[in-house]
């Protein structure tokens, strides 16, 4: 007979399992490139094609890339492929000048001294906000939230499980909201940008596309978080006051050094924005265009990279000879350096990637595919908001099976992306929508890599008699938990994008 808790664990174990089977991302972009170019020699042996009466009113057909002159192209452009990839260079400058700030310590000690500042009352909004901001800290950031969540629960004599679960549901489940610029969104808009080349239309994306609405975004989901907590999971979880824990709290209380360098990097943060007042506010200024202004473009957003990669390199150096984790120039370049390692993964996916989105606007696969989708989109007359909630709901789907954000952009992005522009939709907004669709799942998939570590908490907390032994710390436990807090995650980000979109706000610097 199966019992109760076999029942509840068999969908989790059957999505565990066959997500556990799918490749390495560097592995899995390899298989698909084998399967575009055998793909691309079928298509173009049957005709496979469309008179493109949207764009060009030419007849467009698949290109054979198994030929050899296209075969012999592709071998010797790799480099090229590779070193050109916008994403590549857009993360590579990123993710040094954001590892020199994580590896310093700035945005750990900025957290705690926020959240050990808060009063008791506030205590939740406090944590759920800073977890959604620790995204910026990557998987470093989720971790954080979860173990400080824990801590600063079980300090007040509220339920340490209850803390654990709000940290990693606002950390990992709020992954597409924040009020800092990090790697992801660098990551995201080359992947965007490159998708364009789809239909041959080159446009810069920059990593502030999306800025506004994930600014938005945190508000919302701190608002509609804590009231979720607050007035439904407490309920279920937080129904004993247990003793306060302070000694676990005072170890995480900044020292002398660390207040020091938050000095020091604050006043470097002034410095810096009154050299970019002086750069864009003045007429003709460095920044403006030569029309005096910033907007469809000017070297300010075309230089948004640049800027973000100087101010955290500033904030990081200033806060780390203010601690003294940098002493010399010396100590300056190694932690750059650690930065670029701590991208090195990443880099290795890219290679793949990279040549499989070559490959897709090469073949015209895709492109045939986004023509004949958008031709019957258009001839339905559907709306471009259902479309980006489809966008969302397709993600939602996906995202249990496969966790990394970057391998399904680059899977969804060169069909999603050339559709929308076909249609008069920004790109941002298409990426924008698969943001949303990506964080809200995220923290019920058995595959996400801060799951043991939530789980080793509430065991430890358990151990140490802090959480009942009939609650379980297990995966049901957690996801019986977690659901509700994804349903609401996606509902309110979808209510903010309806709010959104119907009243033609900007989601980033002069995307509509």
């Amino acid at each position: 007979m199966i019992s109760k808790r076999d029942k509840e664990f068999s969908l989790i174990k059957i999505v565990e399992k066959w997500g556990n089977r799918l490749p390495h991302p560097f592995v899995l972009f390899g298989i698909f490139i084998l399967i575009i170019l055998l793909l691309s020699n079928v298509l173009n042996k049957i005709g496979f094609g469309v008179d493109d009466t949207l764009m060009s009113n030419k007849y467009i057909l698949v290109e054979n890339l198994l030929s050899f002159n296209h075969l012999r192209e592709l071998i010797e452009k790799i480099p090229d492929i590779y070193i050109r990839f916008p994403s590549l260079k857009i993360v590579l400058l990123m993710m040094m000048a954001i590892g020199l700030v994580e590896k310093v310590g700035f945005f750990n000690a900025l957290m705690r001294k926020y959240l050990l500042g808060v009063p008791k009352s506030y205590l939740t909004a406090a944590l759920i906000f800073t977890a959604i901001n620790a995204n910026v800290m990557s998987d470093a950031g989720t971790i954080f939230a979860i173990t400080m969540g824990g801590i600063l629960f079980s300090s007040v004599g509220r339920s340490p499980k209850l803390g654990i679960i709000v940290g990693f549901a606002a950390a990992s489940g709020g992954f597409t909201a924040n009020i800092f610029v990090a790697g992801t969104d660098a990551l995201l808009a080359g992947i965007t940008q490159e998708a364009l080349l789809t239909i041959g239309k080159e446009e810069v994306i920059n990593p502030l596309c999306n800025y506004y609405f994930m600014v938005a975004s945190t508000v919302v989901l701190t608002i509609t978080l804590t009231l979720f907590t607050e007035k439904f999971i407490v309920k279920y979880v937080d129904r004993d006051v247990r003793f306060e824990d302070l000694d676990s709290l005072s170890k995480f209380k900044l020292n002398i050094d660390e207040e020091r360098g938050l000095k020091y990097s604050f006043y470097s943060i002034i410095i810096f924005f009154l050299i970019m007042i002086f750069l864009t506010v003045p007429q003709n200024s460095f920044f403006r265009n030569p029309q005096g202004s910033f907007l469809p473009t000017s070297p300010l957003m075309t230089s948004i990279t640049t800027i973000i990669f100087f101010l955290f390199s500033i904030i990081g150096i200033t806060y780390g000879v203010g601690k003294g984790a940098i002493k010399t120039s010396k100590d300056v370049a190694k932690l750059f350096q650690e930065g670029v390692i701590q991208a090195a993964p990443l880099m290795v996916t890219l290679l793949s990637s990279s040549i499989f989105i070559y490959l897709l606007n090469k073949s015209n696969i895709f492109k045939v595919l986004s023509i004949k989708g958008a031709m019957q989109l258009k001839d339905l007359n559907m709306n471009s908001y259902l479309l980006l909630i489809m966008v969302i709901l397709i993600t939602t789907l996906i995202n249990p099976i496969m966790t990394s954000g970057s391998t399904k952009w680059v899977l969804l992005a060169p069909m999603v992306v050339p559709m929308f522009s076909i249609l008069g939709i920004s790109p941002a907004y298409a990426q924008l929508a698969f943001r949303i669709g990506d964080s809200a799942t995220n923290i019920i998939s058995p595959l996400q890599p801060a799951l043991p570590v939530v789980l080793g908490l509430l065991y430890q907390y358990q151990e140490k008699d802090k959480i009942d032994g009939e609650e379980g710390s297990g995966f049901g436990s957690v996801f019986s938990l977690t659901l509700p807090y994804s349903i609401v995650i996606l509902f309110s980000l979808i209510i903010l994008l309806t709010i959104w979109y119907h009243l033609e706000l900007p989601i980033g610097p002069g995307i509509y």
